[in-house]
């Protein structure tokens, strides 16, 4: 059997050595992120064409519609306010 004293110095070699692994592989990645963010560029936002034609006045959602959808639309209310009033 070894000497416990050892044992205890191998026990704290191993467990010198994983942690100075792990603080210089954190320390590079550190240092790599900040150097990434100093080259690649921020993104802008896009920004939306303005349209040009400003002779056409501009059309309300309500004269957009068809009579057709309105109903449907009127409908599916009528009908949800029905079935929620049963419950």
């Amino acid at each position: 059997m070894n000497n416990i004293g050892s044992l205890l110095f191998d026990a704290a070699t191993l467990m010198l050595t994983g942690m100075v692994f792990v603080f210089l592989f954190l320390t590079l990645l550190v240092y790599l992120v900040t150097l990434m963010a100093k080259i690649v560029p921020q993104e802008q936002p896009v920004v939306p064409p303005v349209p040009t034609n400003k002779n056409k006045p501009a059309q309300s959602s309500a004269q957009g519609n068809s009579p057709q959808v309105v109903a449907a639309i009127a409908a599916a209310v009528k009908q949800h306010r029905s079935s929620a009033a049963k419950k």
